[in-house]
């Protein structure tokens, strides 16, 4: 069996920042392995050392700054990471769901993976759609907001366990091919050994193109035209100090705003 797994790059914020135009201004931002993928890195993982999977494969759209994060899957044990970027990708933008999932689209066709895995929602754009998309865009099973997964691929069935609204659970059976979308705390994701990291900087980072891809041009839907820091509506407090004080400013504070006696 083999597992295509989709990675983003993340950006990361400092607390204090400034916004530069529709942008965080570079000095404040970093970048990380989105934390959904890693979830899902791990769990592909966990089927490959349990003999359940051939191979694990990465997937990420974006440019050449992000190899380095996107290499981490690859230190956790993934065996091939895929890149798709050319220019016309970088003059679009802000990429919605439905782009992602074109391009992904087209990477699946050409891998044809038994399992797809993704993770529920990147966390800077907050995106929580592309997965199922690529599933619709492929013809594939799936599975959304999945917090369990059975390795056990009877009849070429995954057994999953999904989140719903309101806490409640949800057990169903998906037929391979299919998509799964990984929430957090599905498993632990593992720390990269320093002899995955050597072995990660060796294993094969193929890019690919839309030509690569077959395909013509990319669009979006959206556009950041803004970007703006929200006013806070009321101040707050801190207080320093035992706990004895701090208590007696609490509830003097809720006198003063009637909340308490």
């Amino acid at each position: 069996m083999k597992i295509l797994v989709t990675v983003s790059e993340v950006a990361t914020v400092e607390d204090e920042f400034e916004i530069d135009g529709t942008t965080i201004a570079d000095q404040y931002l970093g970048a990380d392995l989105n934390e959904w993928d890693d979830y899902a890195v791990e769990e592909a993982v966990q089927l490959k050392e349990g003999d359940l999977a051939d191979e694990v494969v990465t997937v990420t759209i974006g440019p050449e700054d992000a190899e380095q994060t996107i290499r981490q899957a690859l230190a956790k044990g993934a065996d091939r990471a895929l890149r798709v970027w050319d220019d016309d990708i970088a003059d679009v933008g802000l990429l919605d769901p439905g782009t992602k999932a074109d391009l992904l689209a087209a990477v699946v066709d050409d891998e044809q993976p038994d399992l797809v895995l993704s993770g529920v929602q990147t966390g800077d754009d907050s995106f929580g759609a592309t997965g199922v998309a690529l599933a619709d865009r492929v013809g594939y099973q799936w599975a959304a907001v999945v917090n369990h997964l059975e390795h056990d691929f009877a009849d070429d069935t995954a057994s999953v366990r999904r989140e719903l609204e309101g806490g409640v659970e949800e057990l169903t059976d998906v037929d391979l091919p299919a998509v799964l979308t990984i929430q957090t705390g599905i498993n632990e994701p593992r720390y990269a050994s320093l002899r995955g990291i050597r072995q990660a900087q060796r294993k094969p980072l193929e890019v690919q193109t839309l030509d690569d891809l077959g395909i013509e041009g990319v669009d979006s839907a959206l556009a950041l035209t803004e970007m703006y820091e929200p006013e806070s509506e009321t101040d707050v407090t801190v207080w320093e100090g035992g706990a004895d004080q701090t208590a007696a400013d609490l509830a003097a504070l809720l006198r003063e705003k009637g909340v308490a006696q």
